[in-house]
């Protein structure tokens, strides 16, 4: 699993760090990790690609409490809450989907 850009140990980023920020994404486009779509811009020399419906069931979420990856459905059907260790997701995450997700 690769993890790229400043992180903390919950996963939180830079530009995303409160309590509930503690997820992060595996981009199609480099099969790596980042804190959010703003690290990935910082950090990466090439533009994102999102992920297919079809794709789906890859695991691209990692629980920045637990560090269980999830599959892309399990984290869109959680209901902003780890379905291992029962941690809390920032719902507002949801507004950003489109960035990560057809």
């Amino acid at each position: 699993m690769k993890v790229i850009g400043s992180i903390d140990n919950h996963t939180r980023c830079k530009h995303y760090h409160t309590d509930i920020d503690i997820i992060t994404i595996k981009f199609k486009c480099c099969d790596s990790y980042y804190g959010c779509y703003f690290c990935h811009e910082e950090e990466a020399d090439h533009q994102p690609i999102v992920w297919s419906k079809e794709e789906w069931g890859t695991k691209a979420i990692l629980c920045g409490n637990c560090h269980k990856e999830l599959t892309i459905r399990e984290y869109q059907d959680c209901n902003y809450k780890c379905p291992n260790c029962q941690s809390h997701f920032n719902p507002r995450c949801k507004n950003h989907y489109h960035l990560y997700f057809e």
